[in-house]
């Protein structure tokens, strides 16, 4: 604006400029921009009539904006507490939404959706290590059987209420991890040192999920635990050497007895199948022998009746037929010389000869032995020799 401007008053000023010309050349302008124009004077020197709807207007644009800072949009997944002078009032859904502007109202902006994450027994990213920092005032805990283990694990958590984490809560990241090392304290406290070490990872991990939960709805935070996940579980690092010598040697244990245990499934069937196999044996001599000897107790009863029937008979069939049987089991052939016949004998040289191969081979360490001929023997010569030893023996008596 120049300095000859009528809203400067017309004349040549180097101090500031009048508050109330500023008001009034502000209100011309704007009656002007609305197509109203109010009276004007010629002379600058006479004073400007008063406009009470231009100010009006400038209260009701203020009112305007004022009212349009109560406008706001809640995104997917969040919901908008609205608090009137500090006191609840609801809970608005996604979309566009408005409430009385400040001071009156107030709006806290929740998002329910995102997943948290927090850190218990070391703090930083990556794989547990030298290259993560250790909290050893998280981490070391005390075992039913008096040990001690190192433990690190992470909890992600999101948000189920946000009435609850405003009111109920000052920092929910705090209140998460102090119930995440109260909880795993508990858990591990009632559990033995092998059962966390190895086999009872994953049921640590649901257990304290669980009381976590139990311990935050108690409490009303408004928090939801979703996961629990065990990073490492070890012991402390002053006792790791012999940690792993008493594992090595309880796998050793196990190993020895795996292999006892299956040398005893190799053998015990095996003595089992031999002890069962003597039993039916001995049942199977048993019975043999009391059928023998049942049937020799029969057949001397017979032949104690027919002898009592024909004493002379009886006695020569026993003679003959005990003859029989010596004599089929002799290699020795008798010759009768009496009969004084000039005829050839035929000898059954390949029955006599199988026969005493047979019995050769029947007695032990006689089988690589060849089968003599069977000898023939005269009666008679066997006679004439037999006299004439006794005759010199009875010549040599005194």
């Amino acid at each position: 604006m120049a300095s000859n401007d009528p809203g400067w008053g017309g004349k040549k000023n180097d101090g500031p400029p009048d508050l109330d010309e500023i008001m009034r050349d502000l209100t011309r302008r704007l009656n002007a921009l609305f197509g109203k124009k109010g009276p004007q004077s010629s002379l600058p020197s006479d004073p400007p009539a008063q406009n009470p709807f231009g100010i009006g207007f400038i209260v009701l644009l203020i009112a305007v904006i004022w009212l349009g800072t109560g406008f706001y949009i809640v995104d997917q997944g969040k919901r908008g507490v609205v608090l009137r002078f500090g006191k609840y009032v609801e809970t608005t859904m996604p979309g566009p939404r408005w409430h009385l502007p400040f001071p009156v109202e107030s709006v806290d902006i929740v998002n329910l959706e995102q997943v948290r994450t927090i850190e218990v027994g070391y703090r930083g990213q990556g794989e547990v290590g030298p290259g993560r920092a250790r909290e050893l005032k998280e981490s070391l805990m005390l075992t039913d059987d008096e040990n001690i283990i190192d433990l690190q694990f992470a909890v992600q958590f999101n948000l189920k209420s946000p009435e609850d984490l405003l009111f109920n809560n000052r920092d929910p990241e705090e209140a998460v991890r102090s119930t995440a090392e109260t909880a795993i304290r508990e858990v591990v406290g009632k559990s033995r040192m092998d059962f966390v070490l190895y086999e009872g990872r994953a049921e640590v991990a649901v257990r304290v999920r669980k009381l976590m939960q139990d311990i935050l709805d108690r409490y009303k935070s408004g928090i939801n635990i979703v996961s629990v996940t065990m990073q490492n579980a070890q012991p402390p690092e002053q006792v790791q050497a012999a940690f792993d010598d008493a594992v090595k040697a309880g796998q050793d244990l196990e190993r020895q007895k795996n292999e006892g245990q299956a040398y005893a499934n190799d053998v015990i069937p095996k003595a089992r199948g031999n002890a069962a196999r003597l039993m039916e044996e001995a049942s199977g001599y048993k019975q043999r022998v009391i059928n023998e000897a049942q049937g020799n107790a029969s057949r001397f009863a017979q032949i104690l009746d027919q002898y009592e029937k024909a004493p002379q008979v009886t006695r020569q069939r026993m003679y003959l037929e005990t003859q029989e049987q010596v004599l089929s089991n002799t290699s020795k052939v008798l010759v009768d010389q009496k009969s004084g016949s000039g005829s050839m004998l035929y000898l059954p040289l390949d029955k006599l000869i199988g026969g005493a191969a047979a019995t050769a081979a029947a007695q032990p360490g006689a089988a690589s032995q060849a089968p003599a001929p069977a000898p023939v023997i005269n009666p008679e010569a066997d006679s004439r020799g037999r006299d004439a030893f006794r005759n010199r023996d009875r010549e040599s008596r005194p």
